[in-house]
């Protein structure tokens, strides 16, 4: 797409930061970032050549203009950051998860509609080219009624992962469904829908001395529709990432998504039809010392962009947000106890 006019900044410079500055300056213009550890935000404001500053409140009272702020600070910052953004009358696009309580997602909509400002929030799986395929199957009714549903996140995450200050805390990161597998979850409900039921067994087995809560879980839900499902996910893969999948059962077909990072149809048998000719999918995000989920932030910005510039019309809301975070809030009300 060609460059708009529209000007943003960010707030957080850690590793997904980079990501976002990349793609702001390429689709529109970087004017500030912002992160309390001055060499990074430093860093990332050279690189980029915009202006950097170490307090947030400054960022807002010096960048007023600014027509959408980027939230990439710790999960447990996003809900009044976002909030303090959008009654500066700036619209807001967050990093994943919304927030770490539904209670706090509610707040964020309802600051975006008191200051009639757009809350977007990253949701990238949701572009990539298998998931849109399956998506597009199950609603076009190719699968027939659907039965159930089995989603597996098995990544690695090792105890050099949680040194950083928030990273294994559960005022800042929340959980690990929070924080590595909520893309997943959203992705339940967006095909499935919400969840009426939910039982749940979790345990810190390998991370006792550097997190504050699971590592580990296991889950049986039943949907409002009432389509069964379970999730059994962990970041105790030996040494890497192995798998990220989910697999859906109906009536006229069953399809797997899988590879790490649900990237690849690796199973379809569908009545009288077969996917095909699927997109490249981008590859996932790389930080150094481990993999993340997939850089699809490109399509992210894409589409945020052209909401803002009245060319298109919003494909996910900040509802739908919300609904990933009641879910994760129920399996760890069932898991934690």
């Amino acid at each position: 797409m060609s460059k708009s006019e529209l000007s943003f900044a960010i707030v957080g410079c850690g590793r997904i930061a980079e990501r976002h500055a990349e793609l702001i300056n390429s689709m529109a213009t970087l004017k500030a970032v912002c992160d309390i550890v001055p060499v990074r935000a430093e860093q990332l404001g050279d690189k980029f050549q915009c202006n950097f500053y170490n307090s947030f409140d400054e960022l807002l009272h010096a960048e007023k203009e600014v027509d959408i702020i980027s939230i990439c600070t710790p999960n447990g910052w996003h809900a009044a950051q976002t909030i303090d953004v959008l009654n500066a009358g700036i619209h807001v696009l967050c990093e994943k998860p919304m927030a770490i309580s539904s209670t706090d997602c509610k707040a964020m909509m309802l600051a975006a509609e008191k200051n009639n400002k757009k809350l977007f929030i990253v949701k990238q799986n949701r572009y990539n080219s298998p998931v849109v395929a399956v998506k597009e199957a199950i609603d076009k009714g190719l699968l027939g009624k659907i039965f159930s549903v089995q989603l597996n996140c098995f990544w690695n995450r090792d105890k050099h992962y949680y040194e950083s200050d928030w990273k294994g805390t559960l005022q800042f990161d929340g959980g690990t469904l929070f924080t590595q597998f909520s893309h997943f979850i959203d992705l339940l409900y967006w095909i499935v829908g919400d969840v009426k039921q939910v039982y749940a067994l979790t345990e810190n087995f390998a991370h006792k001395n550097s997190i504050e809560f699971e590592d580990t879980g296991v889950v049986a839900l039943q949907f409002e529709s009432g389509v069964l499902g379970t999730i059994h996910f962990t970041v105790n893969s030996y040494k890497k990432n192995m798998e990220g999948s989910i697999t859906i059962f109906g009536e006229k077909g069953t399809a797997k998504i899988g590879g790490e990072y649900l990237n690849k149809l690796e199973y379809q048998c569908i009545e009288n039809y077969e996917l095909k000719n699927l997109p490249a999918v981008n590859s996932a995000n790389n930080y150094g010392t481990y993999i993340g989920s997939m850089s699809n932030h490109d399509k992210v910005y894409e589409h945020v962009i052209k909401i803002l510039l009245n060319e298109e019309d919003a494909e996910t809301n900040a509802y739908e947000s919300m609904k990933t975070v009641e879910i994760i809030e129920k399996i760890y009300r069932a898991g934690r106890h």
